[in-house]
């Protein structure tokens, strides 16, 4: 390992920068990410419908949809901070202000009729760390008609996304599909009487799709890890070793994590991703060149972040008999982001500017003191308040 030297003039003047940017990492943080809304239908056997969905009332309250990557960026920002600070008694009144929109915008049919749906219960939970999305829990309920043959869900368009999941009385799995917003679902066989289509489950594509979108453009996180490993050395060989690294890492926590083998909680595994982003990018700080090392340092990382791709994974939910499908296409779309990444940061600087001499100085160590800060903030604030 080559050694960058200091002179006590740049050892302040970079401890002075330290100081500035940590004062301003804060409000580089995501903080509200828009996330699917996770809705279990089940289906009793004397036709009684029962849907729960998991969803951030306050973004659903405060109209804020997937237009955003981050309800930060929404001109009703404000509102949505608003709500939450609100305490669930006070939340629960704004939800039933607003519950003829939610049940208008939960539409379920049978045989191409409208079913009418109806609130049983809300539930909220207490108000936690403000920056973090609270996840509210409604219940609505509803009855087939006599005969009916085949539903379908279809979620508000402005609600955002969604992830349904029907199961029988008995818990067998009837459907699982990721619905972008707008979408409405396939048939989904009721069990009365022979169903026209077939129902659905969410395949190869549909998870591919939901990897890349978890890297481009939801995870900031992974991003920035990514940029840091980029930023050490430009050139090809040294990122071909970092990412290989990294991706049969993340691969093995992944598959081991999904198959129920391996369960970290995300409360440890949240401030250690953030901790991975500093450890990098501060040895980028005093490193010019890959040690050998970096590649195994990188590895073990990469365990950590398998096991936050594999929390995202287990929350929308894999159908058994797509299991392995599912799981091979949400991790070649966690590939193609994370390869998407790296192209776009040659693109930037490093197709034009790898070679210059002023690379390192202007490029590489504002770049990774920058990264490493937001990273602090973010293991601070995990490690703090919880996940």
């Amino acid at each position: 390992m080559r050694s960058q030297s200091h002179s006590p003039q740049s050892i302040l003047k970079l401890l002075l920068l330290l100081l500035l940017l940590l004062l301003l990492a804060p409000f580089a943080a995501l903080a509200h990410e828009i996330r699917p809304t996770i809705v279990d239908l089940t289906i009793a056997d004397d036709g009684a419908l029962t849907l729960l969905e998991r969803v951030n009332l306050e973004s659903l309250l405060a109209g804020i949809g997937e237009q955003h990557q981050d309800t930060d960026q929404s001109s009703q920002a404000g509102r949505y901070r608003s709500l939450r600070m609100l305490a669930p008694a006070e939340l629960r009144l704004e939800l039933e202000s607003f519950l003829p929109t939610l049940l208008a915008g939960s539409r379920i049919e049978a045989d191409g009729v409208p079913l009418g749906l109806r609130l049983v219960e809300a539930t909220i939970p207490p108000v936690g760390d403000t920056a973090l999305a609270r996840d509210s829990q409604i219940r609505l309920a509803g009855s087939l008609p006599a005969g009916a043959a085949q539903l379908r869900w279809q979620w508000q368009q402005s609600f955002g996304s969604s992830v349904l999941r029907v199961s029988d009385a008995a818990g067998r799995d009837l459907y699982s599909d990721y619905l972008p917003a707008g979408k409405a679902s396939s048939a989904i066989p009721t069990g009365n009487g022979s169903v026209g289509a077939t129902a659905r489950q969410s395949g190869f594509g549909d998870y591919l799709l939901i990897g890349f979108q978890h890297i481009l453009p939801k995870g900031l996180d992974h991003i920035l890890f990514v940029v840091g490993l980029f930023l050490l050395n430009a050139r090809i060989s040294a990122l071909l070793w970092q990412v290989t690294a990294f991706t049969l890492a993340h691969t093995l926590t992944l598959a081991l994590a999904i198959y129920g083998v391996l369960a970290v909680p995300s409360s440890v595994v949240e401030p250690l991703i953030a901790a991975s982003i500093v450890y990098v990018c501060v040895e980028n700080l005093f490193c010019s060149e890959m040690s050998r090392w970096r590649p195994l340092v990188v590895f073990l990382f990469g365990l950590l972040h398998g096991l936050g791709f594999a929390g995202v994974l287990r929350e929308i939910g894999l159908a058994p008999e797509r299991f392995l499908s599912g799981l091979i296409g949400f991790n070649i779309g966690v590939e193609l982001g994370q390869l998407a990444v790296i192209a776009g940061c040659f693109l930037a600087v490093g197709l034009w500017f790898r070679h210059r001499s002023w690379y390192r100085r202007f490029i590489t160590l504002p770049a990774s003191l920058v990264i490493a800060l937001i990273g602090g903030y973010w293991f601070f604030e995990r490690t703090m308040v919880g996940v």
